[in-house]
């Protein structure tokens, strides 16, 4: 940052900031005017700068696309609603919260659920503006905010869930959570705006710096071998090191990221670099520091090149992480060796070292919602009522019952089969399986993801019955735009939606969740992507070696060229 706290720019002091710049220096710290704004009933909306203010607040302003053309026939603005993302570190809800948001999203929100997200919490869908207030109010009266879950911020931490090793998971959960708090913004305009705070006057963001970051920025703690967090996708992250089953320290990766622009050859997602190993006393000190290079480094002119990937690729990993050690007086050590063999979450029931057991449930797109024939929220509100332990929300948009004494095992399972919960006849693929929210809510939507991945997934069966391998899977993954919400660009076969009806196909990751695909075919639809792949698969069961994943076929047999290095090989 330049003396006078206002953002510079490493790439040039001269240059044009973008846009986005401006609103930030103007907003007082995240205020703006959006008090203003929650008084004026004449619209449903937030106005000018205060649109994309409310996200630094864990907001997004949406509208359901899906009737917007009757509403503007009826010269009616679009349905305007938020969407809010909470700020749960590591995943854990106690069974008392789980019961006021499900009582919240019941009778406050447009659509009555809960929905389960890749960033390892949940969100409300559907809250309108008169709602908006009580929404926080809610949330903060049983010990949950969403204080920058959204924005040019770091986000909520994500950790492995884990709950095997609980030892070894409950340190890492309480590294995660340190990581939140320590990387959180000092404005109070949250509680000032939502909770009725006490105004105070704020001078300075000693982390953040007052203009925060050049783009959003994602943290996550994993506990190897499982890297369900899926470390290649996020700016930072910590992973851990046991001795004898005690975390001693973490390795470093920087600089990962998934979001891309249909078009752009200067964006592609990207893997994180491995900086080496840092012993917990310096855990605190190294976050904040790869977070302060990125903030005085990071490109604020282009801010779709203004992730740490880029910033990395711009001055190079060895220049940014000797500034990291400069700033943070810690030298990283060598890396710790360590393997990452899955990503999946054990679903059914596990016993814990601690005698205890833990129920996962999949939650097919992480939706949370009373069916016909699955009331899923009423069977959640079931067991959080009589449930002793906590819920772990997965990233991959499961959740876990966790802590459930012995006694109590047969109770909770009943009430999960009564209600869908529990359903044996889910296969592999579709465990595996996951797409992102798109239509009708997210404004920048292409193409169909959540409600188009369940019949795709049933035709993806068929194909993988009709070579006789329905008990294996192919990680499979839908997203209605490039912004990599559904971590399409590490999946074996990841669909980007394009237009209605329309993605680009990519081929080519892995089942550790290591490498990035490539693009096989463009802006297609069911007719051209499900045929080719009936014929990939066949190839993959006639010609595969030995436990060979789908993804390290089409790389060894040539029919995608491997990426190792992004920026080079992507879009090449």
């Amino acid at each position: 940052m330049s003396k006078d706290n206002k953002p510079n720019s490493k790439l040039d002091p001269n240059a044009k900031f973008a846009d986005n710049e401006r609103l930030k220096t103007q907003s007082n710290f995240l205020r703006g005017t959006i008090n203003t704004d929650l008084k004026d009933q004449l619209t449903g909306g937030f106005t000018a700068d205060n649109f994309q203010l409310i996200r630094f607040h864990g907001m997004y302003q949406q509208d359901d696309r899906d009737i917007r053309p009757e509403r503007t026939k009826q010269k009616l603005e679009p349905l305007q609603n938020v969407m809010l993302r909470a700020r749960m570190p590591g995943g854990i809800i106690k069974p008392e919260q789980w019961l006021a948001i499900d009582k919240f999203a019941q009778e406050k929100s447009m659509y009555g659920s809960i929905r389960l997200t890749t960033r390892q919490t949940f969100q409300f869908h559907g809250v309108l503006k008169p709602n908006i207030k009580e929404m926080h109010q809610m949330l903060n009266s049983v010990g949950i905010d969403s204080i920058a879950t959204a924005g040019d911020v770091n986000r909520n931490v994500l950790c492995t869930t884990n709950p095997v090793e609980s030892q070894l998971h409950q340190e890492a959960y309480e590294w995660a959570t340190k990581i939140s708090e320590h990387l959180l913004p000092h404005t109070k305009a949250y509680a000032e705006i939502w909770l009725n705070g006490e105004k105070t006057e704020t001078t300075q963001e000693p982390i953040l710096g007052s203009t925060y970051l050049p783009r959003k920025f994602k943290t996550t703690v994993t506990i190897p071998p499982n890297n369900e967090v899926d470390v290649h996708a996020n700016d930072l992250n910590f992973v851990a090191i046991a001795d004898n089953g005690k975390l001693v320290g973490f390795n470093v990766l920087v600089g990962g990221g998934l979001a891309m622009t249909h078009g752009d050859v200067n964006t592609y997602p990207r893997k994180a670099d491995d900086f080496g190993f840092i012993s917990l006393e310096h855990t605190l000190k190294i976050a904040e520091h790869v977070v302060s290079v990125q903030r005085d480094w990071g490109n604020r002119v282009n801010r779709k090149n203004a992730k740490t990937k880029y910033t990395l690729d711009t001055f190079g990993a060895d220049a940014f992480k000797a500034e990291v050690e400069k700033r943070a007086g810690v030298q990283f050590e060598e890396s710790r060796p360590y393997e990452f063999t899955h990503r999946g979450d054990r679903i059914g029931w596990v016993e814990g070292i601690d005698g205890k057991h833990h129920l996962t449930l999949f939650i097919e797109n992480g939706r949370i919602l009373d069916y016909p024939d699955k009331p899923l929220k009423t069977g959640c509100r079931k067991i959080a009522q009589i449930h002793q332990g906590d819920f772990r929300m997965t990233a991959n948009q499961n959740l876990i019952v966790a802590g459930v004494p012995a006694e109590q095992k047969s109770v909770v399972e009943q009430i999960a089969r009564d209600h869908g919960l529990i359903n044996d006849a889910h296969t592999a693929q579709r465990k595996n399986s996951m797409a992102c929210v798109s239509l009708p809510t997210c404004p920048l939507a292409m193409a169909e993801a959540e409600r188009y991945l369940p019949d795709l997934v049933t035709k993806v069966e068929g194909l993988l019955e009709k070579h006789d391998v329905s008990d294996d899977n192919i990680i499979l993954r839908v997203v209605g735009c490039p912004n990599g919400c559904g971590r399409a660009m590490l999946a074996e076969v990841g669909l980007v939606g394009k237009g209605l009806g329309k993605y680009n196909v990519y081929l080519g990751g892995n089942r550790e969740g290591t490498r990035v695909p490539k693009l096989y075919l463009e802006n297609v639809g069911e007719d051209v992507y499900l045929p080719a792949l009936d014929e990939l698969i066949g190839q993959w069961v006639s010609d595969r070696q030995t436990d060979e994943c789908f993804g390290d076929f089409v790389i060894r047999k040539g029919i995608v060229a491997e990426v190792k290095v992004s920026k080079t090989d992507f879009h090449a």
